[in-house]
């Protein structure tokens, strides 16, 4: 029952948090971010916020915005979902989509032989 709960959790932390970033965010970088996952501790303490942007090569930059961003996005989430402790955020870039083109990439080469 309480990964039943968790994974409502994640998927409101997710839903609001990317909708932080796009109507409450002043920085346009951070607009461009997609939330792609949330993944909280059990007891609420930290959540790993997956995310992925569309230009690479701003990835540092961003990543570094988002840390300092940290705190309001996890206020903002603190005032939309209504939890006894918001957990803090720490953002982790997700590969999963680049892992995914480079596997459908070496199918496509493979069929083409």
């Amino acid at each position: 029952m309480a990964n039943l709960k968790i994974e409502r959790l994640n998927h409101a932390f997710q839903e609001q948090l990317s909708i932080a970033l796009l109507r409450e965010a002043k920085d346009q970088d951070l607009k461009l971010v997609t939330i792609t996952g949330v993944d909280t501790t059990s007891d609420l303490s930290f959540a790993k916020v997956y995310y992925t942007i569309l230009e690479e090569d701003k990835k540092d930059l961003i990543e570094e915005k988002l840390k300092k961003a940290a705190p309001f996005l996890r206020t903002e989430l603190a005032s939309r979902v209504d939890v006894r402790h918001t957990p803090e955020l720490k953002f982790v870039y997700d590969t999963s989509i680049e892992y995914g083109n480079h596997i459908e990439s070496i199918i496509q080469k493979l069929k083409n032989e």
